[in-house]
């Protein structure tokens, strides 16, 4: 099974499953998202699982987008309107994108008084987000790439609560000897197909990181040392916000389906995923599917409404009814 294929299938279980290894219900899986402070895109975090804090139905009313971390943090607040441009402490540039972005989702609203722009939030930023576990997915432990260092820098930083490595792979004691005592292993039990049940089989329990502290974060790693910055407990409790943010955005079905005949959508643990008969397996349309592909066959892309069965299988909202005071108006300057 390809990375691809192995990632797709293994958050469709975790988004359906409401046993451990995840604790708790109603996780939101996230894939693909940023896992670094120092570094900004220096490590990718394979799948995300962000559990609800006591907020999360106040979250969930405001928008089903990504705040921006501007918006959070700037002076705004929920009581009275504020002259946007003083009531953030960055770039003119950073601030006028946050606002057109928060009232353009519903986090801000905003009026004109005598030429110039005022803005409020519709409510105060929640506490919604808990435990945020990090998987990393390596499928075949036999072509291991750079997972001991990306497992290294998740351990030293400590961003998430807790890491993971998902294989399908036989773990040895050698492969536990290789990764950092704090990793938890998951082995992955399926039966070939597609659309298979999963079966997690924990070889070892995870350790708590302390997000709460200060961290390490390795910018570099060379034979014999490795270039690192230091991480505050500040700076990583605003990562924090902002990766449980993106999960909530961005969720995991970022995929699509191809323009191709041989494209049909499966069912995998009642989530819909994009399967090729010619390949006889999930196929990431963006990097293997089109004319150069043996297989391909011309024809539209499969209409899957992916927003729609978020909606439905998990406690993320696709069009909640907001927080505004006012629904129509609020962006037109007279």
């Amino acid at each position: 099974m390809t990375e691809f294929a192995f990632e797709l299938a293994l958050c469709a279980h975790l988004e359906q499953s409401r046993e451990q290894p995840i604790a708790g219900t109603d996780a939101l899986v996230a894939r693909q998202l940023g896992g670094s402070v120092a570094d900004p895109g220096g490590r990718i975090l394979d799948v995300v699982c962000v559990e609800p804090g006591p907020e999360f139905d106040d979250r969930t009313a405001i928008t089903s987008e990504e705040i921006p971390d501007a918006a959070i943090e700037s002076a705004v607040g929920p009581g009275r309107t504020r002259y946007w441009k003083r009531a953030f402490d960055c770039h003119p540039d950073r601030a006028r994108r946050a606002v057109d972005r928060a009232c353009e989702i519903g986090f801000f609203e905003r009026e004109r008084r005598n030429g110039r722009e005022f803005v409020r939030q519709v409510a105060r930023y929640p506490d919604w987000y808990d435990r945020i576990v990090g998987i990393e997915n390596k499928p075949d432990l036999g072509r291991p790439g750079d997972l001991e260092a990306q497992l290294r820098t998740d351990v030293s930083l400590a961003l998430v609560d807790t890491v993971v490595l998902a294989t399908e792979s036989y773990v040895t004691r050698a492969h536990l000897n290789r990764i950092p005592d704090e990793v938890g292993v998951w082995r992955v039990h399926r039966d070939g197909t597609a659309s298979s049940e999963i079966e997690l089989e924990v070889v070892r329990e995870p350790t708590p990181l302390p997000t709460d502290e200060p961290g390490i974060e390795p910018l570099a790693f060379e034979p014999g040392h490795a270039a690192i910055e230091p991480v505050t407990a500040t700076a990583k409790a605003r990562a924090r916000r902002r990766l449980a943010e993106r999960a909530y955005g961005k969720g995991w079905r970022t995929y699509d389906f191809p323009a191709c005949e041989a494209c049909t959508p499966t069912d995998a643990n009642g989530a819909t995923l994009p399967y090729c008969e010619w390949r006889d397996r999930l196929v990431d349309a963006n990097s293997e599917c089109g004319p150069s592909c043996p297989g391909y066959d011309s024809g539209p892309a499969s209409d899957v409404a992916l927003e729609a069965e978020r909606d439905r299988r998990t406690a993320w909202r696709r069009n909640p009814a907001g927080k505004r005071r006012r629904q129509s108006g609020l962006d037109r300057f007279g």
